[in-house]
């Protein structure tokens, strides 16, 4: 459902020029109808006075004759014409109030409507009066419900995701399970490896999500230190150098020995690091590189992890920090990630400080990650 509105100017200015209309239109109307009935109301009443009277009458007697018709005469014709004015400013007062009036009651309306849980409600504003108050408030409460409606809506994503996460595990370890009890499964070692596995899969994505919890309400404590860039790279590249050598992908360092110690908490900044490379490794196949650069960016330093893997869209860039996110769902499952990984190096990086962002020239181009942290300052 939409509503229209039809306001250009700012809602002060509209309230004085109502007011001044009004009053000029009672102004105008009141001599209008004064000189258009005076002059006639006067000399019929003149005309009367001088047939009743007899012709002896002195000049001061027909003087005040005639003064006394002049003001009956006038009375008479302000009165109607006062009347005349009320009426026509009253109807142009109630056509002023009607034009404020009913946007903020369809304002109010759809209003409820949004806070009862139909977000999908808008209220039309045409481009031409996005300056009017009312038009403003109408865009505002459209931001809002447009933000409602995505809220809602990853809401219910994250519901099916985290459902769909517990599922597979949840099934594996029943299936399992049954087949030991009926002895269609022998328990075997490798039977109980399994378990196991898909137990700490469960494990993993719980503490995923408590942690994704924590960093996005801000209660993860921080330690902010002074970090060097380079050894802050090295501690997150050397636990995976033998995972990229044996996925058969090209490791490149580029960074170099003079830059300044940066400021952060030295725990979370590695984890973020490593969240994006292990991002780097999952989604490049082999043959294939992937290149950290350390540089300085102003009064910043920025981890660059560019690799040659499948590549963004724009739509799937502007997504990829969100829960759950996969460019490529099934493929994604396959090599195990929960999803939620990059969600989690968000909050944690804006925590810390500075920021985090994806670029991508598009699908099969690669992707690049940028994580930066602020120099430390004296």
């Amino acid at each position: 459902m939409r509503w229209s509105l039809s306001f250009k100017a700012s809602l002060g200015s509209k309230f004085l020029l109502s007011h001044l209309l009004i009053v000029l239109v009672g102004v105008a109307t009141l001599l209008v109808v004064t000189f258009t009935l005076a002059p006639t109301l006067f000399q019929s009443q003149l005309l009367q006075v001088l047939r009743t009277h007899p012709a002896s009458m002195t000049t001061a007697e027909a003087s005040q004759h005639i003064l006394g018709t002049f003001l009956g005469t006038l009375l008479v014709a302000l009165a109607l014409a006062a009347f005349a004015a009320f009426v026509t400013s009253l109807v142009i007062s109630l056509f002023v109030a009607r034009r404020i009036t009913v946007p903020l009651q369809h304002t109010t309306h759809v209003s409820e409507r949004i806070s009862a849980g139909h977000y999908a409600e808008r209220i039309e504003v045409a481009s031409v009066h996005r300056a009017d108050e009312l038009g403003q408030l109408a865009a505002s409460i459209n931001a809002l419900a447009v933000a409602l409606e995505e809220t809602e809506r990853r809401r219910l994503a994250v519901i099916g995701d985290v459902a769909h996460e517990l599922r597979t595990p949840i099934t594996t370890l029943e299936s399992y399970l049954e087949g030991v009890l009926d002895d269609v499964i022998e328990p075997t070692p490798q039977t109980w490896a399994i378990l196991h596995a898909q137990a700490g899969r469960l494990r993993r994505l719980v503490d995923d999500l408590q942690e994704l919890s924590r960093a996005e309400a801000h209660q993860i404590p921080l330690s902010l230190q002074l970090v060097a860039p380079q050894q802050l790279a090295q501690d997150a590249l050397v636990p995976l150098e033998e995972q990229f050598a044996e996925k058969g992908l090209d490791l490149q360092v580029r960074q170099r020995g003079d830059l300044p110690h940066v400021l952060a908490d030295q725990a979370r900044a590695l984890q973020i690091l490593t969240n994006l490379l292990v991002n780097a490794l999952r989604y490049t196949p082999a043959p294939g590189r992937v290149e950290v650069a350390v540089i300085r960016e102003d009064d910043r330093v920025a981890f660059r992890i560019a690799d040659t893997g499948v590549g963004l869209t724009p739509e799937q860039t502007a997504h990829i920090f969100e829960r759950f996110y996969r460019a490529d769902k099934s493929r994604s499952r396959a090599l195990g990630g929960s999803g939620i990984g990059l969600t989690i190096a968000q909050p944690l990086a804006e925590a810390i400080g500075g920021d985090i962002r994806a670029e991508s020239a598009g699908p099969g181009k690669g992707s690049t990650f940028i994580r930066t942290l602020p120099l430390a300052r004296e």
